[in-house]
């Protein structure tokens, strides 16, 4: 296996980032979206300090996550919403954990004590992950929206900071 290695996101990663996005969307079980968007909306979207991607030696991005906040109100800052995306080839490698860790570390240090996502009941890999690195469900959000013709329920989960206070 290669080495993999994760680093802060950078603007000339948008290609692969939005590549990988791409491939985990037309999967159909990661997120309402269908399309990914453009770089200057994607980059828009996420707080720049909390983007992360795992590469190889080669510097080809194998997965990233990023964070949004959940609202522009002072009393929500602290809590973020994430994504975590791998390229279909390094799946099963330890990269989504990897990101997560990194992820996970990084939200504290910068004093954000709730990270929270919403999963398709369909994607037990993702389930699984989340379960393995401290998330839990918060409950779920049935038939909230349409995704291809049909309606989707969404697993809210959040992991809180034992550290954060």
């Amino acid at each position: 296996m290669t080495e993999v290695g994760v680093r802060p996101m950078r603007p000339d990663d948008a290609a692969q980032v939005l590549r990988i996005y791409q491939a985990g969307l037309d999967g159909g079980d990661a997120s309402f979206e269908t399309a990914a968007p453009a770089w200057a909306a994607f980059d828009a979207g996420r707080l720049p300090g909390h983007r992360f991607v795992a590469a190889d030696g080669a510097d080809a991005v194998l997965g990233w996550v990023a964070v949004s906040p959940v609202s522009a109100r002072a009393v929500y800052a602290g809590v973020v919403e994430h994504s975590v995306y791998v390229d279909p080839a390094a799946r099963g490698r330890g990269v989504a954990r990897l990101l997560l860790d990194t992820l996970i570390a990084s939200t504290e240090a910068a004093g954000i004590w709730t990270v929270q996502s919403g999963v398709f009941p369909e994607n037990t890999a993702s389930l699984a992950l989340h379960e393995r690195a401290g998330f839990r469900v918060v409950g779920v959000r049935e038939r909230v929206g349409r995704h291809h013709g049909r309606w989707r329920d969404v697993v809210l989960l959040e992991r809180r900071s034992a550290v954060v206070d």
